[in-house]
């Protein structure tokens, strides 16, 4: 049975968000809100977690997983950029974008596309997002929450309690959150080219 959590929108209560982190930690698979839609997260060497996602959601191995990241910094950990991606990226976060970007050796190889060995990064503008990677201290690997046979990502934390009680540990919920998911641009090859339109503005890419 999953754990609920009701979190303010603005400023997350700093002991709420402690005790998911120590969830996270722990090897719990959460469901929580971001500027975007609903996301499922686990830390980076949760294999369980890994799996769990992609029953849920049931995603092939070409799923191009995402690491949710705090800042630029730790960003740039986890993805090789040249000179002129690192200024675009850079100008879009933080925001409702992922980036598809060449691995380093930081990612474990689960998480990456099997054949381009690339992975999604982004660094999200929500307040309780931030402060759960925040406390976390390391990014989070997450995937938007949609299920197989739904159009649209759910919107409300009590109806993602209801529907993934038995899956998941716990839910993470701020109040109503959005249904588009983020803008996916891959750089992959240097220069942008757009695989998704979302809820970031495309045209700074275009």
């Amino acid at each position: 049975m999953a754990k609920y959590f009701d979190v303010h929108p603005q400023t997350p209560q700093a002991r709420t968000i402690g005790t998911v982190v120590d969830s996270l930690r722990t090897g719990a698979l959460i469901a929580y809100p971001t500027d975007s839609c609903f996301a499922l997260g686990c830390r980076l060497d949760n294999r369980d977690g890994l799996e769990r996602i992609r029953t849920i959601r049931r995603l092939d191995e070409r799923h191009h997983f995402t690491l949710m990241c705090e800042d630029f910094a730790q960003l740039g950990q986890f993805v090789q950029l040249d000179n002129n991606v690192f200024r675009a990226v850079k100008a879009a976060t933080p925001g409702s974008y992922t980036f598809i970007l060449p691995a380093t050796k930081e990612v474990p190889r689960r998480l990456l596309h099997p054949k381009k060995k690339t992975v999604g990064v982004r660094i999200p503008d929500h307040p309780v997002t931030r402060a759960l990677l925040a406390g976390l201290g390391e990014p989070l690997v997450s995937s938007t929450l949609l299920l197989p046979g739904d159009d649209e990502p759910m919107t409300q934390g009590w109806e993602i309690k209801e529907r993934l009680d038995h899956v998941l540990d716990a839910v993470v919920d701020s109040g109503d959150c959005g249904t588009e998911p983020t803008t996916v641009v891959d750089f992959s090859s240097g220069e942008a080219e757009i695989v998704r339109y979302g809820a970031g503005d495309p045209s700074r890419f275009e």
